[in-house]
């Protein structure tokens, strides 16, 4: 999606950078291009990543709970956050005069999930709407084929972006890095509005969501920023929007190796203020069991659904708590 301009100038329409570009000139992402007055894609076709995760990894916790998902991406990211942990692919393609990636259509795509009997296909690992139109042609065909679609995304999307792909996306694990324009701007090169926009939205569209917030020692990790966060998801998303808690690792980090690993109290604190909040599923992500990655029941707090890692040991199918019965907001196909 993009606009056009005179001398060959185009904006691009796919995320709230809203890049306007003269001719030869490429977009933050690194992956759309102006090519005599027409934006292409650079990315279409080529997946620099194709694997089949559990849909836990994602992290989805109540979308098609202990399934498998066939993960894609391409690179480029419309973001340049210095806690990227895979930048290697997210980052790259800036620097870069080629693409890499290995040619795959939608329609491979697509068949193989039918092949392996994967109930879904998740565009994750870099920003999906840096590839939009290679995912809406791959989400067009799942749909039409029975498959689920998610995006693990960082909420940068431009509400144009998000129009086209409500009708074929099922389910969003969306970042909420800070609930501070500043770190947006100082360490993402982005702005923290678009993101709550994209967050409301979403919900209005009846998108399951899920939210994931990495906890950097000195960056995002007040006790005032969690608080923050869980009020807003109380308020806006509602209080059954499960709410992902993740430590950070600096050694696998694009540009903070030198900060050190998130403190098990900063998680501790964030899962009790998400429960003081009125929140009813908070999760711990990277440092499993503290406070933990199992679902308890918030009717009798009984233990609902089993998880070590990504394994998922024990859940019941029909969605309820094993004691007391109460729906426990899974979407269970």
């Amino acid at each position: 999606m993009y606009q056009k301009f005179e001398e060959k100038k185009v904006r691009c329409l796919n995320c709230n950078h809203y890049c306007l570009l003269g001719n030869g000139n490429r977009g933050v992402c690194g992956v759309r291009k102006n090519i005599d007055g027409k934006l292409f894609s650079l990315t279409y076709g080529k997946a620099v990543a194709v694997q089949i995760d559990p849909i836990e990894k994602k992290p989805f916790f109540h979308f098609l709970p202990a399934s498998y998902s066939l993960s894609i991406a391409t690179v480029g990211c419309n973001l340049k956050c210095k806690n990227c942990q895979n930048w290697n692919i997210s980052q790259q393609a800036k620097e870069s005069e080629t693409i890499p990636g290995e040619n795959m259509s939608p329609e491979e795509i697509v068949a193989l999930a039918l092949k392996n009997s994967i109930p879904s296909i998740s565009y994750t690992y870099t920003e999906p709407t840096v590839f939009l139109e290679y995912a809406m042609d791959t989400m067009k065909l799942a749909k039409e084929s029975g498959l689920k679609n998610t995006w693990v995304t960082n909420g940068y999307l431009s509400p144009e972006t998000l129009e086209i792909i409500s009708p074929y996306l099922d389910a969003a694990n969306i970042d909420l890095k800070s609930f501070s324009d500043d770190f947006y701007i100082n360490n993402c090169g982005a702005r923290l509005q678009p993101v709550l926009d994209s967050l409301i939205k979403m919900k209005k569209n009846n998108i399951w969501v899920e939210i994931t917030t990495l906890s950097i020692p000195g960056l995002s990790d007040t006790k005032k920023m969690f608080e923050d966060i869980a009020t807003f998801i109380k308020k806006e998303m509602g209080s059954e929007t499960p709410w992902h808690i993740s430590r950070f690792s600096g050694d696998i980090s694009w540009r903070l190796k030198d900060f050190p690993d998130t403190p098990l109290e900063t998680l501790e604190m964030a899962y009790k203020i998400g429960k003081k909040a009125g929140l009813k599923y908070v999760y711990t992500g990277n440092a499993p069991n503290i406070p933990s990655e199992d679902t308890f029941c918030y009717n009798c707090n009984a233990l609902a659904i089993d998880r070590t890692g990504y394994l998922v040991k024990r859940y019941d199918e029909a969605g309820k708590c094993p004691k007391c019965g109460a729906e426990l907001n899974l979407i269970l196909k």
